[in-house]
């Protein structure tokens, strides 16, 4: 019984010489194997179905999936009881991963009848599918055998890498290594299947039916019934998911007495907080009037309390003309002791290492920049400065992880007079050649920048 690709016992996926290619020869070539049992880490129904093609022969598939059991040891462990097992637990593990699956597969229409497939197979008897309740199993094991197997009779057992998955056949294009061995002595063959009847034994509690399945997909985009009007919110949601309003546990979006917000400036406040995260900075950019203060002071509490009160420190810059508005502004919303207030003319106090009155330039975490057009120069000594300032790592990060400082950058005109302009202010939060901004890798080429 040998392989059409490699007459070695040993293969790899080299050159297409994969596990599914190996599956192929030898049904394809041994009509008297009526038996497939196999002992996996994980089953994916892109596996299943890649799979089935090849075993309208076989009469009983039985598959044991060796679920990570560490977790339910580990609670038997903290409550002081001895384990034995995790039986419904391990078999909704098990569940879950197929749902998992089948929302990651992608959709075809093959792919949708191969797994409905299964279901059928579980039904007609022809597919067993169980999941081990106690043992973590790392082992990869196919057995394929006839009817009457015995020392006279030929047998195969493949054992190595190859997890019933796409990759693990290696089916997708880009497959990954894996490293089998096949082996055709009745000694080993017939020590494979003792062992697989004992573990398939020990599953017995943990067997999973059609109508289990059954309902894993009913609760997956397979079950259908979705009307065109549900279809229309669903892509709606997934298009502007950023600007979806989250539950807020800290009450960032409160309003102390004596102010009033409208609606367009909480969609601000959680659009210019998605932003501020995806992105470590954003503009701010309205025309005079409208609120930018308080639109950014609230994204400011909400990344206060976010991140943690104990682990935030902010920074405001601004002309000196607007100094009372930020500090009685930030005192209204409760979070001025958080903050160090500073002139866009003096942010070398914050780079004096012996400077008092301010906290290091590396122990912020946000920094708001108002009328951030006046830092529009690169050749001035103050973007010099406010650009180390926003750049230097943050040394105590919170709850929001990350080495980079969020910068928010307020401003009713970001662009006085060219493109320059804007692409000096984009340098206080992103790095030019390696930028995170959608469809922009390169922010020089972009904006043809020398």
């Amino acid at each position: 019984m040998h392989s059409p690709q490699n007459n070695s016992h040993i293969f790899t996926n080299k050159r297409g010489n994969t596990l599914i290619k190996e599956f192929e020869g030898v049904l394809s070539n041994n009509p008297s194997i009526q038996h497939l049992d196999a002992v996996v880490g994980f089953l994916r129904a892109s596996g299943y179905f890649r799979l089935r093609p090849l075993l309208d022969n076989i009469n009983k598939v039985r598959i044991l999936i060796g679920i990570d059991v560490d977790k339910y040891i580990l609670h038997a462990v903290r409550e002081g009881m001895l384990f034995y097992g995790a039986d419904e637990a391990v078999k909704d593990d098990l569940l879950q991963q197929i749902r998992r699956d089948i929302e990651h597969l992608g959709y075809s229409k093959t792919e949708e009848d191969g797994i409905f497939q299964m279901v059928e197979d579980l039904k007609s008897g022809k597919i067993e599918v169980r999941s081990h309740p106690s043992r973590k199993i790392h082992a990869k094991i196919y057995i394929l055998y006839p009817d009457d197997f015995n020392q006279y009779t030929q047998g195969l057992l493949v054992t190595g890498s190859s997890n019933l998955s796409g990759n693990g056949l290696g089916i997708p294009e880009q497959q990954q290594y894996e490293f089998n061995v096949k082996l055709t002595q009745f000694e080993d063959v017939n020590f494979a299947l003792k062992e697989f009847e004992e573990l398939w034994e020990e599953a017995k509690n943990c067997e999973i039916t059609a109508d289990d399945l059954k309902d894993s997909i009913n609760r997956t985009y397979l079950k259908g019934g979705v009307t065109p009007y549900e279809l229309y919110v669903k892509m709606l949601m997934e298009y502007f998911s950023d600007r979806v309003t989250e539950s807020d546990s800290g009450n960032s979006l409160e309003i102390p007495d004596g102010y009033t917000t409208y609606d367009y400036q909480t969609d601000a406040v959680v659009e210019g907080y998605q932003k501020l995260l995806r992105y470590d900075g954003f503009f701010l950019a309205d025309v005079v009037g409208l609120g930018k203060t308080v639109i950014a002071t609230m994204i400011a509490k909400k990344f206060l309390l976010e991140n943690g009160r104990d682990k935030t420190k902010i920074l405001v810059v601004y002309p000196p003309a607007v100094e009372q508005n930020w500090k009685t502004t930030f005192h209204d919303f409760g979070i001025d002791k958080y903050a160090k207030f500073i002139t866009n003319g003096s942010l070398k106090k914050i780079l004096d290492e012996e400077e008092r009155d301010y906290w290091n330039a590396e122990e912020y975490d946000l920094i708001l920049v108002d009328e951030a057009h006046k830092f529009r120069s690169h050749t001035t000594n103050a973007f010099e400065q406010l650009q180390e300032i926003c750049k230097m790592p943050r040394v105590n990060a919170g709850q929001i992880q990350g080495y980079k400082k969020k910068v928010m950058l307020i401003s009713a005109t970001p662009m006085n007079n060219t493109p320059a302009d804007i692409y000096n202010q984009i340098l206080l939060f992103q790095d030019p050649r390696r930028c995170t901004i959608d469809g922009v890798t390169n922010l020089t080429a972009f904006l043809s920048m020398p």
